[in-house]
């Protein structure tokens, strides 16, 4: 076990002595750290990151100066794209977002307009089910249905017992070789559900939840506390966390799930996001029953506060960008050079190039949990039916974040190739 801590978040979480029936907590500096690094995210990234909001919340940050930041972009973000441009998913991500911020997703008003964000998820929740019905596949992915499930039923409105009910059918289904991060949300969707659910349909939900979770502590224990991937493991634990009676009688080591987490040093905002709340003993099952008050963080950050007028005044730093084609159709390359705020991240170096030379560089992509995906640079788009894709190298080696999060150098080079997988 690790050895004994006490800290405060809001209520004395215990680490000492840890069990199944105990929680599981992170040391306070690592916690401090990793919301550090979120409040970082928070003043270079372009475009609000819901998750980012609902994480500091959980862990207690609720009246930091980022939290308020990015509680105003994602208002006005969501009045602006959500009921045309957004997926069922990420409306279900800013209502789980501002119900953690004490925020009405019902009434969210922003640049003079107000927009019902639980209408919208129902309404794209029904287009999921629609899809999932008469295609066998929903709209989007089920790991996005899971979202819809969990935001309405923490509304306790709409169709979300529909919903879990399809979803606990799908995650049962051996068809389907669903992915760790899906698994684990369904689990935080249907353990809602559950909760409040009709005795009818009580026992499907339970069996899904039992089979996940049973089937995440098997993994655990083969891979030496891994489950899926490190950058699976956030959700994982949340869903562990949230729902030990599902999979009792077996007992939780939650020590050697962590041990794992602690061996790597986590920087894509939305991976710290995910992982965050576990380590402070929350999982999103809680983002409609937090306290928000305005006392400081109880784990503060550990590097002075940048605001983000210091952004605005920060040098600007020089960055060549090549776009190459020797795979498919007419052959092209082209390259060019922007200049971009120092810390901005890559999505806005192909922002700046595209909008300075639309012909050549202009490029479409597509959300995921992730962050932005680009699907098409120049016309010429991925296609999974034959296995391409656009990479993006610095110096020869292929990019191990997404363009949302990768902070190119002042001079780097930057090529996206198109290629097979």
């Amino acid at each position: 076990m690790m050895p004994g801590v006490a800290f405060s978040i809001g209520v004395l979480l215990a680490l000492a002595g840890a069990t199944a029936t105990q929680e599981c907590v992170a040391p306070h500096k690592l916690v401090s750290k990793m919301l550090q690094r979120l409040e970082d995210s928070v003043i270079t990234e372009e475009l609000p990151n819901p998750s980012v909001l609902l994480a500091m919340n959980l862990a207690g940050a609720t009246d930091s100066s980022a939290c308020k930041w990015l509680l105003h972009d994602i208002k006005e973000d969501a009045v602006k794209r959500a009921p045309k441009d957004m997926t069922s998913g990420q409306v279900a991500l800013y209502v789980l977002a501002l119900f953690s911020s004490c925020e009405n997703p019902r009434h969210v008003r922003a640049l003079g307009q107000t927009v019902n964000l639980i209408d919208i998820l129902q309404q794209k929740t029904e287009e999921e089910l629609a899809s999932l019905e008469e295609k066998g596949v929903p709209k989007t992915t089920l790991y996005s249905v899971s979202l819809d499930t969990l935001g309405l039923c923490l509304a306790g409105t709409g169709s979300y017992q529909k919903a879990s009910m399809a979803l606990a059918k799908q995650v049962l289904s051996p068809k389907n070789q669903l992915s760790v991060d899906t698994r684990a949300m369904a689990v935080l969707a249907l353990a809602c559900t559950h909760n409040q659910a009709d005795p009818s349909v009580k026992n499907l939900l339970w069996e899904a939840v039992s089979t996940v979770t049973n089937g995440f502590l098997n993994e655990q224990k083969k891979g030496n506390g891994m489950i899926g991937n490190i950058y699976s493991m956030g959700l994982a634990l949340q869903a562990l966390k949230a729902t030990s009676k599902f999979y009792a009688p077996q007992n939780w080591d939650c020590a050697q799930a962590f041990s794992v987490v602690y061996s790597h040093d986590y920087h894509q905002p939305t991976a710290i996001a995910q992982v965050l709340p576990a380590l402070v003993g929350k999982s999103y099952l809680e983002a409609a029953s937090l306290q928000c008050t305005t006392s400081p963080s109880k784990f503060p950050i550990l590097q002075p506060e940048l605001g983000k007028t210091g952004v605005h005044k920060a040098a600007l730093i020089t960055v060549h960008y090549s776009i190459i084609n020797k795979l498919q159709g007419e052959h092209f390359k082209f390259t060019t050079t922007v200049h971009v705020l120092t810390g901005s991240t890559l999505l806005k170096v192909l922002q700046v190039a595209a909008a300075e030379k639309p012909n050549e560089f202009s490029f479409q992509t597509e959300p995921t949990s992730w962050g932005p995906m680009v699907v098409s640079i120049h016309g010429l788009a991925a296609n999974p039916n034959d296995r391409t894709y656009w990479q993006f190298l610095s110096g020869g080696n292929a990019l191990q974040q997404g363009v949302g999060t990768y902070k190119p150098q002042n001079g780097e080079h930057i090529k996206a190739v198109f290629s097979t997988y």
